[in-house]
């Protein structure tokens, strides 16, 4: 009965062990993040401004897809999701009745995040939809200005829990477009992705 109660321990304790090794081996969920000024798809969910959102409306804070964007990262049309499939009604454009929130092209404008966990960070980018971009198809490359319109970076420190970048609307926009910010994580593989719908 001794030897039964030792190899009985042992053999838990190897479990231990492994399902340690398992979680360690597990990506990392601690970065996490998304704009709500101007507010994105994703806040608007979470605060039920929108409704038929999936899981999204619980976790706003995770659309994290591969960086690299625009040469890497989420597929065209998969881009407001982070390339998840659970996140999908993100990308669903509802016919272009999205929310918007009211901008001035060329106004001066404080572009904030709220995170849940901060991390190490390359950068921040923002990228407007071209003129005449349609707003009831999903998004894509070719749907965006080839440079973002504003960059910061930030060379490995970490942003605050609630960071503003204070930036200007780009120019000669007017009507309804799409505001994509990416925020590239440094000592990962991810970056977040957040899609504010807005209105010159």
């Amino acid at each position: 009965m001794p030897r039964f109660r030792r190899r009985a321990g042992a053999l838990a304790l190897g479990a231990c062990i492994v399902a340690g090794v398992g979680l360690l081996g597990a990506p990392s969920a601690s970065s996490h993040g998304y704009t709500d000024t101007p507010i994105s798809r994703q806040k608007l969910c979470a605060n039920k401004t929108v409704s038929d959102c999936g899981p999204i409306q619980w976790e706003p804070q995770s659309v994290e897809g591969f960086k690299g964007f625009p040469a890497n990262g989420p597929a065209d049309g998969a881009i407001c999701s982070g390339g998840h499939g659970e996140f999908a009604q993100l990308d669903d454009p509802r016919g272009g009745t999205w929310p918007t929130t009211k901008v001035t092209s060329g106004q001066s404008y404080g572009f904030r995040w709220q995170f849940t966990a901060n991390h190490s960070t390359t950068d921040f980018k923002y990228y407007v939809t071209k003129n005449g971009w349609d707003p009831t198809r999903p998004l894509t490359r070719a749907s965006l200005d080839p440079q973002p319109f504003l960059t910061v970076a930030y060379n490995g420190a970490r942003p605050a829990m609630t960071t503003v970048h204070q930036g200007v609307m780009p120019g000669g926009k007017t009507g309804r477009h799409m505001i994509l910010a990416v925020w590239t994580v440094n000592d990962t593989p991810m970056a977040f992705y957040s899609c504010s719908d807005v209105q010159f």
